[in-house]
């Protein structure tokens, strides 16, 4: 995977996994307690996502 392919990648999880945890903080607050694991995985693609980012950008200087 070249520099110019992972960058949109780790945007892509990034963006997924900030969705997650945006709906783990709204379902929490709406009053649900017992969230699906699928829920809590897809919130750990936000610091993935992350990870790549830098890495991409550090790998291209």
């Amino acid at each position: 995977m070249t520099g110019s392919k992972l960058m949109p990648a780790a945007i892509a999880l990034f963006v997924i996994g900030l969705i997650a945890v945006i709906a783990v903080f709204g379902l929490y607050a709406a009053g649900q307690r017992n969230l699906t694991v699928w829920l809590y995985v897809a919130a750990m693609l936000l610091p993935v996502g992350l990870g790549l980012a830098v890495f991409s950008v550090v790998r291209r200087r």
